[in-house]
């Protein structure tokens, strides 16, 4: 059974020193309910959360997730950014993507406004997330009602999380039965219609049986036209003690999440089509658009030592995905009249199964006076789904109408239907096998060593339901990685490392696999990094890297055959990130940092996109800072701020995002021991902003100033 927060945990909370905290913790618990404050019940929460004193307001010390062994962050070679639950909490944002904003190197990209997507140092994603380590790479927006921390890791890593996360990835933690007894309620609202209550109720069965339930519901809308959204899930969680070297975790969530998608606005002259006015303005058909996900994901974990000392863990998970979109949406810039744009649309289908095995080996044995940490396991998996597209036909004749950009709503008939070659309807399977091996080595208490290797085997065939014609590709990719971690001071490392990752020709998202990309060899990143890590506390990190990564085989068509591809494209992103974690004073803590990227085409990715260019949606500075003071024992304030330089909406760098600066406030009041009031203020001072894009003519404004307020009871 886990243990509650240790000593120096309690210390680090409470700002005391180590020899006289655990009296002072012993004399909070004890006191009267009016005198022990917000600080006493999160000591209270961190009990609950039973995370043995690697977490502390909003700093983690350890994880599992970067090498698949728990390791502290300070001995782990790679940039890594952990938001915590206090920080969810305190922060109070709606979705993953939003949450993950004052993470240094991350960028929250538009995901034509259906699905979680990000840029990681200079790369786009919206297949990299993870559960617990497996693979969650359909594309919806993911909700936070279940997670115990979000863990960021950056860089290319396939030695652990195989295909893809060529920028880095995003891994949730779910909450988990721990035997805690939990009663916690957490309702909120705001302008925009905003409705939404989350509850997490734990306990023990018996001394061997533990039961943990999240659930969710919420129905608000937006600041944008027509914006609404509907979302509920329940996850329950059990935990089974077989015997003092077995446990079992079993995890069952349904998720369902329907809302109205909204490409924003389009451009003219080279930037945002009046933004300033068009914060709410929608473009397209409000009665067509509409996008919905169900799923259902069921996870079993073993955990087993064996007499020997072989740490066996076991992940088996199966997720079944129903998704599908339509949007309408503007299809080019505005006329330089300004009086004409043009109005497409689509629907989408991708539905999906994955069935994951992952299963690690850890091993622990000296050579001499060296310490080793190895690591075996292999995983096996396959997905398999549909891809199916339809264009819009506006009145069953052509695929777009044009309207005036100052009335830009249409609701002119439509139909879709699937329009041959330019639209996907296929069938796909992937079968994967992976084998990998690691040794972390502590040669010295000052010197550490990182390496391993990881094999991966693609088996992909996709079938055209059309033509019955199947396209297969199978690639055997290897990755490298390697770190080395000095440690002069216990509480100072500096690091370097090296990494690969591949993604294979079937592409980030799984679609329409042509001829062209069946000869396409899979893309590469190749990331070199160094970096330092500061414990200037037990409850305060500093971190900073710098880095060179480079994204190889990217595809540029071939104008002499048309659907095929050479492989000439390249980026190159250098940077520099600075983060910040945990307990400035026992009065302030805070979360963010700073991030220099200069993300660039190193050649040609199509004609339009030329080397020079800038990768799109990629800032040069960006600078997130959340802090949290303790103005009293029971009444706390938050302040962020979001500074962005300019970006480009697409690597053409044709049409320029401004820059911009944003302040966010939180205000918090411990009401008694069990409940807490706040309110959060987004864009406090009604900024008129871009906030991201999905391409040239699709174009988020930002969020008008929002208010919403929260009450978090536990009892």
């Amino acid at each position: 059974m886990k243990k509650g927060p240790s000593p120096r945990l309690l210390a680090a909370l409470l700002g005391t020193s180590f020899l006289t905290q655990a009296a002072d913790a012993q004399t909070l618990r004890d006191a009267p309910a009016p005198a022990r404050g917000e600080a006493a019940v999160m000591l209270d929460q961190l009990s609950v959360e039973g995370l043995n004193g690697d977490t502390v307001g909003y700093l983690t010390k350890r994880t599992r997730s970067a090498t698949k062994t728990d390791t502290a962050l300070i001995d782990t070679p790679q940039s890594i950014t952990i938001v915590t639950r206090e920080q969810v909490l305190d922060q109070n944002f709606q979705n993953l993507t939003e949450q993950l904003r004052y993470v240094p190197g991350l960028i929250p990209a538009q995901g034509e406004n259906n699905r979680d997507q990000l840029i990681i140092r200079g790369q786009s994603t919206s297949a990299d997330f993870y559960v617990n380590g497996v693979r969650d790479d359909v594309q919806y927006y993911r909700d936070l009602y279940n997670i115990q921390r979000i863990e960021v890791l950056k860089g290319p890593d396939s030695l652990i999380f195989g295909r893809g996360g060529g920028g880095g990835v995003v891994n949730r933690v779910l909450k988990e039965a721990d035997g805690y007894r939990v009663r916690e309620i957490v309702a909120g609202g705001g302008q925009f219609g905003d409705k939404r209550v989350a509850v997490d109720v734990g306990d023990r069965i018996s001394d061997s049986v533990f039961f943990r339930l999240n659930g969710v519901a919420e129905d608000s809308g937006t600041y944008r036209q027509f914006g609404d959204l509907t979302r509920y899930g329940v996850n329950p969680t059990m935990t089974f003690l077989i015997d003092p070297q077995t446990t079992l975790k079993l995890s069952y969530e349904y998720f369902h999440d329907d809302r109205f998608p909204d490409r924003g606005i389009p451009s003219q002259f080279g930037r945002p089509y009046r933004y300033r006015d068009n914060i709410r303005t929608f473009f397209g058909n409000p009665d067509v658009n509409f996008t919905k996900v169900d799923a259902n994901i069921a996870t079993a974990t073993l955990e087993h030592r064996f007499e020997s000392g072989v740490e066996l863990r076991s992940q088996l998970r199966f997720a079944d995905y129903e998704r599908y979109y339509i949007n309408t949406l503007p299809g080019g810039a505005v006329n330089n009249a300004g009086t004409a744009v043009s109005i497409t649309g689509y629907r989408n289908e991708t539905d999906r199964r994955n069935y994951f095995s992952q299963n690690d080996f850890t091993y622990k044995f000296l050579t001499g006076d060296i310490k080793h940490t190895l690591l075996a396991g292999f995983e096996l998996g396959y997905q398999e789904g549909v891809v199916f597209r339809q264009s819009a036909f506006f009145n069953n004749l052509v695929t777009s109408v044009t309207v005036n950009p100052l009335a830009p709503i249409t609701r002119t008939p439509i139909t879709f239907r699937n329009n041959g070659g330019s639209d996907a309807n296929a069938r796909y399977d992937l079968g994967l096998a992976a084998v990998y091996a690691q040794d972390q080595i502590d040669v010295t208490d000052w010197l550490q060593v990182v390496g391993g290797l990881r094999y991966d085997h693609f088996d992909f065939a996709s079938t055209d339901q059309r033509t019955r014609v199947t396209n297969a590709r199978i690639d055997d990719p290897i990755s490298p990685r390697a770190g080395l971690v000095l440690k002069p001071l216990a509480n100072l490392a500096v690091y370097g490392s090296y990494s690969v990752s591949y993604l294979p020709s079937s592409g980030d998202q799984i679609g329409n696999f042509t001829q062209g990309l069946v000869i396409a060899q899979p893309e590469k990143f190749e990331n070199t990094e160094v970096g330092v890590k500061v414990d200037v506390s037990p409850s305060f990190q500093l971190t900073g890297a710098i880095y060179n990564l480079d994204r190889f085989n990217q595809r540029l068509a071939d104008p002499n055959n048309p659907g095929f591809f050479i492989l000439s494209g390249r980026t190159s992103t250098q940077g520099l990130e600075i983060g910040a974690n945990g307990y400035v004073t026992d009065w302030w803590q805070i979360a963010g940092g700073y991030a220099l990227t200069d993300a660039r085409i190193a050649s040609a990715t199509s004609p339009t996109i030329v080397s020079g260019n800038t990768v799109g949606l990629v800032p040069i500075n960006a600078f997130t800072l959340w802090n949290k003071f303790a103005v009293t024992r029971d009444f706390s304030v938050g302040i962020g701020v979001l500074n962005y330089t300019h970006t480009f909406a697409s690597s053409d760098d044709t049409v320029r995002l401004p820059g911009y600066t944003r302040f966010d406030l939180g205000l918090f009041y411990q009401v008694n021991e069990f409940v807490r009031a706040q309110v959060n203020i987004e864009n406090l001072f009604d900024r008129r902003y871009i906030a991201t894009a999905d391409n040239n003519n699709n174009i988020s404004p930002g969020a008008p100033r929002t208010i919403r307020a929260q009450i978090i009871a536990r009892f």
